[in-house]
């Protein structure tokens, strides 16, 4: 039996790993084919090998990268269905202490990338009355203390989000974000908490349901946000973070 996106076309950065990878692999299981973008082009070889997509470099903090991609992506595939923003950075430290270019760097990679490849993509989306499903954060939704640039980045999405739903709703094209709480990834282990800080301040909006994410809780939500069961949902930041928002 065919999976609920055969035959589209789903654009995914970040496929290298973590929630990207998953979600590469889960769009293919739902019978999605696949472009897969990544600064770590070397790395996405046995994503394309085990989901059948068009491995991609890219540079999330570029602009003009992010405008190539589109363009090689449909120069590829001929469409664009589906465009799962997932490419992102984390970084943690006290206000003081965070530099300005760390600042801009987090903003750069995480939201203005988000907004260059949208504005790419959209003409392509509109044409297949297609969906975007973004990677924000619980860190978008409430504030987690020494986050200051990824909570201000992340909200900066769910904003754009909501935004882009309401502009371009009458074209079609649905617009979604998604809000988990710490996932298991390569990534999220690789941050450490700088020394000195406030640990019940860190603990304070912790999950609710007692552990972390797996990479595939998120990529099942992409997949329902970016297929025709979720038709009639748009401007949404669905948070996948076990309960962390939830007070």
């Amino acid at each position: 039996m065919a999976g609920r996106l055969a035959g589209k076309v789903a654009l995914v950065t970040g496929a290298a790993s973590g929630i990207g990878r998953a979600t590469a692999v889960r769009l293919a299981e739902d019978g999605a084919s696949l472009i897969l973008a990544d600064l770590n082009r070397a790395a996405l070889d046995p994503v394309a090998a085990e989901t059948g997509g068009i491995p991609i470099a890219f540079d999330a903090g570029d602009a003009q990268s992010c405008r190539d991609l589109v363009a090689q992506a449909i120069a590829a595939a001929g469409r664009i269905d589906i465009l799962a923003n997932i490419a992102g950075i984390m970084d943690w430290g006290p206000m003081a202490d965070f530099e300005d270019d760390r600042w801009e760097r987090m903003l750069r990679i995480n939201l203005s990338g988000v907004w260059h490849l949208s504005r790419a993509a959209m003409p392509h989306l509109v044409e297949s009355r297609g969906a975007i499903v973004n990677m924000s954060s619980a860190a978008g939704l409430v504030g987690i203390p020494y986050t200051t640039a990824y909570c201000a980045a992340k909200a900066g999405v769910v904003a754009l989000t909501k935004s882009l739903a309401i502009e371009f709703a009458a074209a079609g094209v649905r617009v979604n974000a998604i809000c988990p709480t710490g996932v298991k990834t390569a990534m999220h282990g690789s941050v450490a908490l700088p020394d000195g800080v406030d640990m019940a301040l860190v603990m304070r909006n912790s999950p609710k349901l007692g552990d972390l994410c797996e990479p595939e809780d998120v990529a099942a939500a992409v997949a329902f946000l970016a297929s025709d069961d979720a038709r009639k949902i748009t401007g949404i930041a669905l948070p996948v973070d076990a309960g962390q928002t939830a007070g």
